[in-house]
């Protein structure tokens, strides 16, 4: 049992340095989206029988324009790619938006069946 929760902390241990790696190759957002000033996503992950909310309050002098979010279950290996709907509504200009994201991962044998919504709020420079 212990060497189970040894690994999976390393496992987990493993996927964040591996986000933080990606994050710190990627372009900045204040490069892709000179005009932004504040991004706020509000975040909800849903499953069947609970649902958990939070706020992501983006930097964006020094954010990367990349918008992952881990799996909210610990045991799952995914992660949720926000990335593309997130810089599309942001290249247009949107000042509201919002997308959602299932998990494509497996808890076990199980396919996991979290899914992420978020709703976005941004401002830019006039």
């Amino acid at each position: 049992m212990m060497n189970t929760t040894i690994r999976r902390k390393s496992d987990a241990a493993l996927r964040f340095a591996e986000r933080r790696q990606r994050e710190e190759e990627a372009s900045r957002l204040s490069n892709e989206v000179p005009g932004l000033v504040t991004l706020q996503l509000d975040i909800e992950e849903r499953t069947a029988i609970f649902t958990v909310k939070y706020t992501r309050r983006v930097v964006v002098g020094r954010a990367p324009a990349l918008f992952l979010v881990p799996c909210g279950d610990s045991r799952c290996v995914d992660e949720h790619d926000l990335t593309t709907a997130v810089m599309r509504a942001l290249r247009a200009g949107q000042t509201s938006f919002q997308g959602s994201d299932e998990c494509r991962g497996t808890v076990g044998t199980s396919v996991c069946t979290r899914v992420v919504h978020f709703d976005a709020v941004a401002q830019y420079r006039t």
